[in-house]
């Protein structure tokens, strides 16, 4: 039985929730109206998801998150209106812990929350499973426990996450080439840790599929440029490809490669029936070696529930091409990427902190 608090000051809100909710026979609710009281029940009640709504009185989301992740740690599902405003909002709650996000339908809401079901609970469940890394917050966590003005925490470099690597060095490769890289659940703060550690004249564009709405991509592409060497843009039409640059995918649509005669584009496209999730990994992996030689490619996927990308991306590695996955222990749902290492497609399998060294030792 999965325990799940939901925190929401809309009376509405929370009858709408609890009844799809109750409708799953392996799920426990219990309910708060707001920041408060979602503290008081997180002691008691002891959730394994808490689903939280950012604008609230007395506690809004955030300063609620945030209590929760340095209190007690627990998967978050952030429940967002799909507004610019909302988006800016929903990354920040990603950052300090939220686990994923739910947008809520506009208009209506008793109207259109079938839109949200199916999405609400599968995101739930992931959550459930999801992995709280042991050492995020950690400063602020063990400062907490032993009183607000202890001495600050100083990490050792063995109290620090590792993970395993494959022993095998990389093959640095020469000339015009691609990285591609695919990510959902957990992936903003993934996409931040990678780019941020990535040089600004690192040699070869960086394409990524990040599972979003629309609504949400363009914050999160001026976030990532805004703390990045990198020029880190939205691909909202097509654009030619440069070193030095990340192109983010737009949300509710994919994004293709392509070869013009001026060179090799990035282009978005409208989404298709047969690519569950967009902007679609694996349709930019296949996209991308009918355009440049698999030889040249380097294909990261990282935390995420579901497949996306594991089947293309063990194609490119059996055409010459070279993967890396993240590995278990850093991502917060092992799906994607553990999909890509069961299917023998992983050349490394990576912890998190280790993806951006490795990519500049295998790109000249």
């Amino acid at each position: 039985m999965t325990k799940v608090l939901v925190v929401d000051d809309s009376a509405l809100m929370r009858k709408l929730l609890g009844r799809i909710f109750s409708k799953e026979a392996d799920f426990d609710v219990q309910f708060a109206r707001n920041g408060l009281e979602a503290l008081e029940l997180l002691a008691v009640f002891k959730p394994d998801v808490v689903t939280l709504d950012i604008h609230m009185p007395q506690m809004d989301g955030l300063a609620c998150l945030d209590r929760i992740m340095i209190e007690r740690p627990c998967p978050v599902v952030m429940v967002s209106s799909l507004t610019a405003e909302g988006a800016e909002v929903t990354l920040q709650a990603l950052r300090l812990g939220a686990i994923d996000f739910v947008a809520k339908p506009e208009g209506a809401i008793s109207l259109h929350i079938d839109e949200l079901t199916d999405e609400l609970i599968t995101k739930v469940r992931a959550a459930s499973t999801a992995r709280m890394r042991s050492s995020a917050r950690l400063r602020e966590r063990v400062r907490h426990r032993i009183g607000r003005d202890a001495p600050a925490i100083r990490l050792e470099e063995g109290d620090r996450e590792t993970g395993r690597r494959d022993s095998r060095e990389p093959r640095r490769a020469v000339g015009e080439g691609l990285v591609v890289v695919g990510t959902s659940t957990g992936g903003p703060p993934a996409l931040e840790a990678l780019l941020t550690v990535l040089p600004g004249d690192f040699r070869w564009p960086i394409v990524v599929a990040q599972h979003m709405p629309a609504t949400f991509t363009g914050a999160l592409a001026r976030r990532l440029n805004g703390v990045s060497a990198l020029s880190v843009v939205e691909v909202v039409r097509t654009m030619q490809l440069e070193p030095g640059c990340a192109y983010i995918g737009k949300g509710d649509a994919d994004l293709v490669i392509d070869r013009r005669p001026s060179g090799v584009v990035v282009a978005p496209v409208r989404s298709q029936a047969d690519y569950p999730w967009h902007p679609s990994t694996d349709r930019l992996v296949r996209s991308a070696m009918d355009h440049v030689s698999p030889g040249q490619i380097v294909g990261v996927l990282m935390t995420g529930m579901g497949s996306d990308g594991a089947e293309a991306m063990a194609q490119l590695r059996a055409r010459g091409g070279r993967t890396i996955a993240e590995a278990e222990e850093t991502a917060v749902v092992w799906g994607m990427p553990g999909e890509l290492v069961a299917a023998g497609g992983a050349d490394w399998v990576l912890p998190l902190p280790a993806i951006a060294g490795w990519l500049t030792k295998l790109v000249p």
